[in-house]
This record gives structure tokens, sequence and C-alpha cells, in this order.
């Protein structure tokens, strides 16, 4: 896994370099060239802020009282606080921002550009402009901060970034004199990195990665590698010696994970999911952007299967044989306690990823609650709320909290190694359909969601190795299992009820479907006889082809319906509801098909 990091930082970040970092720098503090203060400009797209490569980052933070060089907070740079800011922040900060002022002027005595950076931040007046300029923008004291001088970035500097090597590099080797503190110069010797093989000086302590804070992390980071404490050792090696690394192959994993998390990653439950490729792929020949994308289905040209086809296909006429040499990675992450966590590793060849997602939206295909064709691709997010109550009041996010985690992640790991789905989730999404199957406001009004049907539909497809071709995604009359067929008698009966009756209230399946799926032989007897009285008040030729189509579905029964159905025959049971349903109102015999919707919508 981490040597897989390392080669993605190798191909995709070029900049990759110890004492350097990419950071999101949300404004930019405008000077002239003589040090006046110009104004405060904002970085980014306004959700965002601006990646900034090798922005200087200083070691041994947790000694107290450092600060980074050049790009730093609001809160060090110009002592911005939020309102009743504890005392002793405020005191802790003042000495960071002296060591940020103090490092400026020792750069500046070769480096004019920075002498003038540094003038500015020892002006109470200047410091002042600057702090207010960023309350009017509304910053926050956490934002990261950058320069512009004379229209010129100095991070962009070389002999900035040179200064900035030496001075590192003398540092660590004075802390390595002292005290043997956080360095690349450790005091084990040199060691075989377990990265590259090479003969390295083990680095004690490594970078932090950033952005696992909604997963369980820290603001300020967690460490994916870390020996803080003496059980924790083996050989009586101190720190992350017990895991030897050079400092240029792990700046190279920590950038990776803080890009990949940054930008190619999904939240899963409550877990983060990142992937990416040995060899780069377009967004639209991405598979598990095809799973997580969030562009509703009916906007893009394609449906996802059908991409997934026509890229396979490409493959094997060897039109894109560099897809079909390609290898995929996906890294499930959390933080715990300044810890990264790593949840689930996957890799295997491109080609076996496409054919798993192909095959994932195959087995997940539904046709739409009124028949009329199948519906749009889900997205996995769609296929995770199908398992929970989803309040619409509140974000995606909010809602995928209360899914737990290893649900996701077996899901997940469904989609991806093309596995069987275990029976608890087809189990969960079998109960949020007995209790979503009506409109919170309108109980006469029956509603479906796609990804929990085509979910459903998918448990069972997948038993059976190589698929089972009776699942299909309409409705199948010649289905060999009898638990189908009691769900489409209800389904017949119900929608009978209603051409015969209209609107009765609670009616048929109301207050039938739940006993009628656990114990089908005590109640469909009874249905069946209830159904001749309605009959009786429709017109002939509508009479006859109700009649038929229950003798039909009848005799697919056998000699009578189960007394009790499991948990896969109620799965069975409400398939075949649905697919009747759905089938009933694609032929237009049901006068009252705009009691049911997809997600509780009118039709």
């Amino acid at each position: 896994m981490l040597n897989a990091l390392v080669e993605y930082a190798e191909r995709q970040l070029p900049n990759s370099e110890p004492g350097f970092r990419s950071r999101e720098v949300r404004w930019s503090v405008e000077l002239a060239g003589n040090g006046g203060f110009l104004g405060v400009v904002p970085l980014g797209d306004g959700k965002r802020g601006q990646d900034q490569i090798r922005c200087p980052d200083m070691h041994g933070m947790n000694a107290g009282g450092k600060s980074h060089f050049l790009v730093e907070t609001a809160q060090t740079v110009g002592l911005l606080f939020k309102p009743n800011e504890d005392p002793k922040k405020i005191a802790g900060t003042k000495v960071k921002h002296q060591f940020f002022a103090d490092m400026l002027c020792m750069a500046g005595t070769t480096i004019p550009t920075l002498s003038v950076l540094s003038s500015v931040l020892v002006d109470e007046e200047r410091l002042a402009q600057i702090r207010d300029a960023l309350s009017e923008q509304k910053a926050k004291p956490t934002d990261w901060i950058g320069w512009r001088i004379d229209g010129a970035d100095p991070r962009e500097n070389p002999d900035v970034q040179n200064w900035w090597r030496e001075w590192r590099r003398t540092d660590l080797v004075d802390s390595a004199t002292a005290e043997n503190g956080d360095s690349e110069v450790g005091g084990d010797g040199e060691m075989l990195c377990l990265l590259t093989g090479e003969s390295v000086a083990p680095l004690p302590t490594h970078p932090k990665i950033i952005g696992l804070s909604s997963v369980g992390g820290l603001g300020t980071g967690d460490v994916m590698v870390g020996f803080d404490k003496a059980s924790f050792g083996s050989y009586g090696l101190d720190q992350s010696a017990n895991a030897a690394m050079g400092a240029g192959a792990t700046q190279k994993y920590v950038d990776s994970l803080n890009d990949l998390i940054r930008n190619h990653s999904y939240k899963l439950g409550h877990s983060l999911v990142a992937h990416w490729f040995k060899q780069q792929v377009a967004q639209k020949d991405d598979p598990l952007e095809w799973l997580n994308g969030f562009e509703p289905q009916e906007s893009t040209e394609a449906s996802a299967l059908a991409s997934a086809k026509r890229l396979l296909s490409s493959i094997r006429n060897g039109k894109r044989a560099d897809l079909g040499n390609n290898y995929y990675y996906a890294l499930t992450i959390s933080g715990a306690s300044g810890r990264v966590m790593v949840r689930d590793w996957m890799d295997g060849r491109f080609e076996d990823l496409l054919r798993n997602v192909e095959a994932w939206f195959s087995d997940l295909e539904i046709t739409k609650w009124d028949g009329q064709g199948v519906a749009f691709d889900p997205k996995f997010y769609e296929v995770c709320l199908a398992l929970i109550r989803n309040d619409r009041s509140k974000s995606i996010w909010k809602n995928l909290e209360q899914l737990p985690a290893p649900t996701a992640a077996s899901l997940w790991k469904a989609a991806v190694r093309g596995l069987s789905i275990p029976q608890s989730i087809m189990a969960q999404a079998l109960g949020r359909f007995r209790a979503e199957r009506f409109h919170p406001n309108d109980q006469k009004r029956e509603v479906f969601d796609h990804a929990r049907m085509g979910l459903i539909k998918a448990y069972f497809v997948r038993l059976k190795p190589g698929g089972d071709a009776t699942m299909t995604a309409y409705l199948n009359p010649d289905h060999p299992i009898a638990a189908y067929h009691c769900g489409r008698l209800l389904a017949v009966l119900a929608n009978l009820q209603r051409a015969a009756l209209g609107d009765v209230g609670a009616g048929v399946v109301q207050r039938y479907y739940a006993a009628a799926s656990q114990t089908p032989g005590l109640m469909l007897g009874r249905l069946v006889g209830n159904a001749r009285n309605h009959l009786g008040k429709l017109e002939g030729g509508l009479a006859y082809w109700y009649e038929n189509q229950i003798a039909d579905v009848m005799s697919r029964l056998k000699d009578s319906a189960p007394r009790i159905l499991d948990l896969e025959g109620q799965g069975l049971f409400a398939l075949g509801y649905y697919q009747q349903l759905a089938a009933l109102r694609a032929g237009n015999k049901n006068a009252t098909s705009e009691s049911i919707t997809e997600h509780g919508e009118p039709k």
C-alpha cells in the first residue's frame, strides 16, 4: 500500500520534497515593493481555497512555540482571534507570531524581498491593517495566508526555497546533535528503508495526514506511522525506527495521501475511500467515478452500465490496450485518537474492476415504478441511503452518518470486488421497504425507491455463482419460486380493489401487506375469495381481464401458497409485488396510477 502511494507521488506529484507541502491557501496579502499594504485578496472558488505547492513545512511543531515559515494561518500571521478566545491560547499564538517574524527577519538578511515582509510584521499599524482587512473579508483564524510582494509570490522564488532548505538542514543537524530530536538524522544509525530498500537514517516521526476530521481524525492531522509508546516498539528501537523509512520516501507517501484525500476521495459512512490508478485514467473512463459521482444520471450521455460495457468491449478488441494493462488501488481510511486507521485496501487489474462495476449496475437494474423502462443507474450513496431512514430536511452526508461503518464497507467491497451481498444488508433494505412503503404525509400514496428495489434484486442475483437468470429487471411470470408469485398476487388484488371501489382509505395493501408477506398461505386465500365481490363491480371486459390475471398468477402457485416465508422469501415477495405493479402500470390497467410514485413525488 505505501509503495503504491510512493509510486503515485513519483508520477503525479513531482514537487514532493521533505520540508515542503501543498496547502489550501484562502487569502493573499498584497504588499507594494516598499512594504505598503494594498489589501487582502481571496483565493480559490469561494468554497475551497487555492492549492499552493512548495509551502515550507516546519519540523518539530509538537515542541511548541514554532510556526511554519512564510505561509501560516491568519491567527499566527495577523493575530486574528475569534471572540472570547482563551487567554492562554492568545499568549501561545503571540509566541508563534514572534517566531514567524524572527524567521522572516533572518531570511531577509540575504533575500531583500523578505526583508520587506519582515518590516511589515514588526509594524503594529500595518499589522492592524492586515488584521482589519481579514476581519472585513470574514476570514477565519484557521485560514492559511500567503503573500504577494510587488505582484510576485515569494513562495515561488528559488532563492527563498534554497534558503529554507539550508536553514532546515542545519536546524535538523543541530537538533539531532543536541537530543536526537525530530529529525531525519536519527540516533539509531542507518537502516534499510522499508519503501526503497536503501540505507537511510530513519525518520523518527512522520508528517501528519490532513483531512480526516470528518471521519474521526483530528483537525491538526493524524499520523499513519507512529510509535509514541514503549509498548509499540521492539528490539530497543525508538519511535519510527521500528518501521524505518527515509525522509524522501516518507514525504512521498504523506503527500500522496494528502492529495488523494483532498482531490480523489469519497465519504463512505464513517470512513473515506480514496482511489487511484497506476496509469492516470480520464474521469469519463473511471469506473469508481461512475459508482461515486454526484452528477444526476439523467444529465449524462449514457448510463454507467452502458459506459462499462462499451469500455470493456474496447479493451477486449484492443482499441484501449492502455486500460487493459492498468491497475487500480482503493484505500478506505478513518481517524482515531490521532492515528490514521486503514479499514480496507484493495488493488487489482483495471479490467477486473470494470467487469465488477458492470456486474454491479447490471445486478441493480430494475424497472421503473411506472414500468416505463429501467430506472437510472443509482450512485453508490443512493444505494447506501436505501438502507436507512432518509430525512430529506438533512444533507446526504448527515443522513449517511446513520449507516454503520461495517455495512458501508461490506457493500463497497461487494461492488468493487464482485462479491455476494450479505443477507444482513438485504434484510435492512427489506425493512426500509416495509417502513417507507407509503408517503409520510399521505398513507394512500405508495413510495418506491429504485435503488432499494434494485439492491434486493441484486442480492438474489448474486446468491448463485454466475448469477441467477430468473431475476430480471422486469416482471418474470415464469419465476420458479412461489414467494415471488405471492407478491404478484397481492399487487393484482390491490389494483382490482382500486379499480372496483376507488379510494377506500386503508386498502388491501395498507391492511394486509405485512401479514401476507410473512404468512401468505393464511392470508391470500381469504383475499382471493373477497376479490369475487370486486369483480362483480367492474364492466365485463375489465372483470374478465382481472379474472384472467388472478388465475394466471394462482396457477404459478401450484397446490397452494407457502404457509410461512423466511427472510429470503419475504424479499422475493417484495420484488414480485413491485414488478407486478410496474407491469400493470405499463399496461395502463390502473385507473389511479398517481397513487404510486418514486420517493413520494407525484407522477
